[in-house]
């Protein structure tokens, strides 16, 4: 399972009116493990940034005049997402986004070459109702650390998106053991283990005498509390 956490900045909020992107930021991790590998990139959008915009994630149009283009970067960019699920944080913003710049290079929609497109926002919305699921609050709720997020950034959002998608998820992957990287015994769910191999591992170890003296002490008090109605006090019952 590949997955490829995803965060952009851009000039203003729509594209329809002429905004771009001006930062990519993604991480990749393999079966619910970071694997170091991101994707970041600042870019110059050829237009100003609106002062809204400038505020949330201070990236100044002088700071991006000598960086490459969309253009430069993206086949770099297609080739590092390929096949691959992507999660995202209010997803129809970012791919609508990085839709709108592959159309000016008449390139096909990033969906076209990904594994699928996951929205955690709309998952924190069903998980939370009625309550706030920006990347803050979710941070917030599930002890995730980002104190040392004062602005917007694309790579830092999506390392901290990563960390809040596995609090999120955590039980729900039950083939999936979150284990440190050297944790010996990690299990490798590439690897196929036989029902016959695992039933040997098991071994069936019978209760001492005192045990079973205890237990019957306990069905005893619950079939005197239930009134001789102790179930397991009847199948022991000779018949």
């Amino acid at each position: 399972m590949r997955q490829i956490f995803l965060d952009t900045e851009t000039t203003g909020l729509e594209h329809k009116f002429g905004h771009r992107l001006i930062e990519i930021g993604c991480v990749e991790m393999r079966n619910r493990r970071l694997t170091r590998r991101h994707f970041h990139r600042y870019l110059n959008p050829d237009r100003d940034i609106d002062a809204g915009a400038l505020s949330v994630h201070g990236i100044s149009r002088e700071f991006l005049l000598d960086k490459p283009r969309f253009a430069d970067i993206a086949a770099e960019f297609l080739d590092f997402v390929r096949g691959a699920e992507l999660v995202i944080h209010n997803a129809a913003f970012d791919v609508g986004f990085l839709n709108a710049e592959l159309a000016l290079l008449d390139m096909a929609p990033v969906d076209t070459v990904c594994h699928g497109i996951c929205d955690t926002l709309r998952m924190a919305k069903d998980l939370h109702p009625g309550k706030k699921n920006n990347l803050n609050a979710l941070c917030e709720r599930y002890g995730v650390d980002n104190s040392h997020r004062t602005l917007h950034g694309a790579l830092l959002d999506a390392e901290i998106l990563a960390e809040v998608y596995l609090a999120m998820t955590r039980g729900q992957e039950s083939l999936i053991i979150d284990l440190g990287e050297d944790s010996i015994g990690r299990l490798d769910i590439g690897a196929k283990t036989s029902s016959a191999s695992r039933r040997q591992t098991l071994q069936a170890k019978p209760a001492s005498p005192e045990e079973l003296a205890e237990h019957q002490k306990v069905l005893a008090a619950i079939d005197q509390a239930s009134k001789g109605r102790c179930l397991w006090l009847r199948e022991q019952a000779p018949r």
